[in-house]
C-alpha cells in the first residue's frame, strides 16, 4: 500500500480531497482509506509575462480551474463506482508558496492579478530596503528565517500599495485582503462575501517574510517598519484543523477544510520527512527541505529557515532549512514551447539519452536570478562550452544536469548547516535524498542527480506526494488517519537511484559548473 494504512480497511466509503493549485496547473484528489487515488482532475492555466521578469496569474481563472478540478474528479470518481458525495470527510489545499494578491471585501474582487512568486519586478524595493534598514539583506532574518529577496510575498506586497491605484485606495479605506493563493481559495470556498474566512496557515504565513517563527504570529515591528496595515492580514491557523465548511454553490459543499500547507511542506508531509530526513521537489522550480524538528536552525550558507509543519492547534511545530530553485521543469518547458527543441515534456529523457555527456556544455537556467545559496537577482541564464559538434541532444541533457547541479548546491549547503547530529543516515552511513513532483518520472535525471550527489536517491510510487500531504493534513485532523499511519515506513514499490558515477569524474563537472554558475553574475542590465 502506498499512503497509510489507516484504522480500518473495512471502511471502502470514506474519502479525504485534495486541492493542489500549483504554479501552472490546478488539481483536485480523491483518495480513499487506503490513500489511494480514485478520482482526479486537471487543468492548466494561463501565464501572463507584461514584462521581462514579470509573472502574473489571474486569481479568477485560479478560482474557476479549482471548480472545474472538483467537478470533474467527483464525477471521475462517481463513474467508478465511489460515492464521493455521501463518503467525503474532508478536503485539504495545498498551493503554490509566496504568490501575492489583494482583493476586495465589499465586491469580492481582485485589486490586480496575482503576482507569482519567482516574479522579480520588487528588486529595487529590495535594494532601497537593504540600503535604508541596519540589518541590510539579513535585516528580517532573525524574526522571519528569510532574507530580503522579491521572492517573497512582503515585498510584492509592498510594490502593489505602492504602484496601484485601487489598491492604495481600498487599503486606505479598510476594504482590502491580503493573501497568498491559499487566502484566497479558502475565503471563496468558505462563502466570499457572505461570510468566507479570511485565514492563511503557519507554513504559508513563514513565505510572507511578516511572521515571527517563534510565536506563529505576524511580526508586529516588521509591520511597523515596512507600513502594512495588520487589518488587511489573515488570521494564522495550523496545517491539521477544522478551518471552516464549504459553502453552497460547490460540487463539494458542507465538507470541512481541515488541511492547508504551502506545496513543499505539503510534499515533506506526504514524504513523511521526519526531523533528519530530506525530500527534494522537481516541478516548475525544485524545492529541497530538510526537517530540523522543534529546533530553529539558522543558515550560515545561503539557506532559508522555515516552517515544516504543525499539525493540529497545539501539535509542536516542526522547522526546516531549505534550499529553493527557481528554474528547474521550466527550463525543460522554455525547451519546449520557447525553443521548440521538443513537442512535449517527456521528450526530453529519450533525446538526453542520445549522448553519454554533454560534450562539455553547462548551462545555467538564472532567467530571473539565482535563489539558493546564491541569492543573486542580477544572475541570468547562460549556456557555456558551445563547440561545433553542439547538437540539441547535449543541449538538453545540460538542461537536466542544470536542475540535478542546482540540488547539490542546496544539499552541500544543507550538510553544512545541518551537521552529522542533524540528519538521518541509512545503515551504509549515506544520506538519502527523497524526491517527488512530475519530473521525477524521468529515470535519466533520477540517476544524472545519484551521481552528482554521491549518494542514493529514493523515488516513491507516488511521486505526486504534494496533494497527498494536504490530504494526510485534512484527514488527520477529522480522524480519518493517525500520525503513526501517515509516518509509518512507506518503501513499497519505491525506486532507488544509487550513484555509478566516480568521485574524480563527478569533482570534475561540479568544477566545472561552479565556473558556469560566476558567469551568470551581474547580467541584469544587458542591453536589449
Amino acid at each position: 500500500m502506498n499512503g497509510a494504512k489507516g484504522k480500518d480497511s473495512k471502511s471502502p466509503q470514506v474519502y479525504v480531497g485534495s486541492i493542489d493549485q500549483g504554479t501552472s496547473s490546478t488539481r483536485f484528489l480523491i483518495y480513499d482509506h487506503s490513500a489511494r487515488i480514485v478520482g482526479s482532475h486537471q487543468v492548466e492555466f494561463t501565464q501572463l509575462y507584461p514584462e521581462a521578469g514579470w509573472v502574473e496569474h489571474d486569481p479568477m481563472e485560479i478560482l474557476d480551474s479549482v471548480r472545474t478540478c472538483i467537478e470533474k474528479a467527483v464525477e471521475n470518481a462517481t463513474k467508478d463506482g465511489h460515492d464521493v458525495h455521501k463518503g467525503l470527510k474532508a478536503i485539504g489545499l495545498t498551493n503554490q508558496r509566496e504568490t501575492t494578491m489583494l482583493w476586495s471585501k465589499t465586491t469580492g474582487l481582485p485589486l490586480h492579478n496575482a503576482i507569482v512568486w519567482m516574479d522579480v519586478r520588487t528588486s529595487a524595493i529590495c535594494r532601497k530596503l537593504e540600503k535604508d534598514l541596519p540589518g541590510g539583506r539579513t535585516h528580517f532574518v532573525e524574526t522571519c528565517g528569510l532574507p530580503i529577496n522579491p521572492y517573497f510575498s512582503a515585498t510584492k506586497l509592498l510594490w502593489l500599495m505602492e504602484n496601484v491605484d485601487k489598491v492604495k485606495e481600498a487599503v486606505k479605506a479598510g476594504d482590502a485582503l491580503f493573501g497568498t493563493i491559499d487566502s484566497w481559495l479558502i475565503w471563496n470556498l468558505t462563502g466570499g462575501l457572505k461570510g468566507g474566512l479570511h485565514v492563511t496557515d503557519v507554513s504559508n504565513a513563514s513565505r510572507t517574510m511578516l511572521m515571527n517563527l517563534k510565536t506563529l504570529d505576524w511580526d508586529q515591528p516588521t509591520l511597523k517598519t515596512l507600513g502594512i496595515v495588520p487589518g488587511i492580514l489573515p488570521k494564522i491557523v495550523s496545517n491539521s484543523e477544522v478551518i471552516g465548511k464549504i459553502c453552497s454553490g460547490w460540487t463539494v459543499s458542507d465538507v470541512p477544510i481541515s488541511g492547508c500547507l504551502g506545496d513543499q511542506h505539503a510534499a515533506m508531509l506526504g514524504q513523511a520527512c521526519q526531523r533528519g530526513e530530506a525530500k527534494s521537489t522537481y516541478g516548475t522550480g525544485a524545492f529541497i527541505l530538510l526537517n530540523t524538528g522543534e529546533e530553529i536552525t539558522q543558515s550560515k550558507h545561503g539557506l532559508l529557515t522555515t516552517l515544516a509543519f504543525k499539525l493540529g492547534p497545539k501539535a509542536p511545530t516542526n522547522y526546516a532549512l531549505e534550499g529553493s530553485i527557481a528554474i528547474a521543469g521550466a527550463a525543460v518547458q522554455w525547451l519546449r514551447d520557447s525553443l521548440g527543441v521538443i513537442k512535449t515534456a517527456s521528450e526530453i529523457e529519450g533525446l538526453a539519452s542520445e549522448v553519454e555527456s554533454t560534450g562539455g556544455v553547462y548551462f545555467v537556467p538564472a532567467f530571473n536570478g539565482l535563489f539558493a545559496p546564491w541569492w543573486r537577482d542580477d544572475a541570468r541564464g547562460v549556456c557555456i562550452g558551445i563547440t561545433r559538434f553542439t547538437g540539441k541532444a547535449h543541449i538538453a541533457r545540460a538542461v537536466l544536469e542544470s536542475m540535478c547541479f542546482q540540488v547539490k548546491d542546496v544539499l552541500d549547503s544543507m550538510h553544512k548547516d545541518a551537521g552529522e547530529k542533524g540528519e538521518v543516515k541509512n545503515d551504509k552511513g549515506e544520506f538519502v535524498l527523497r524526491v517527488d513532483g512530475g519530473a521525477t518520472v524521468n529515470n535519466l535525471l533520477m540517476q544524472i542527480q545519484a551521481d552528482l550527489l554521491g549518494s542514493p536517491v529514493v523515488r516513491p510510487a507516488d511521486i505526486e506526494t504534494t496533494a497527498l500531504g494536504a490530504a494526510y493534513a485534512a484527514g488527520l485532523a477529522v480522524g480519518v488517519w493517525t500520525e503513526d499511519d501517515i509516518f509509518a515506513e512507506k518503501v513499497e514499490n519505491a525506486t532507488i537511484f544509487s550513484p555509478i558515477l566516480d568521485e574524480e569524474s563527478r569533482k570534475k563537472k561540479l568544477d566545472s559548473w561552479c565556473k558556469a554558475v560566476s558567469r551568470t553574475f551581474d547580467l541584469a542590465d544587458l542591453s536589449l
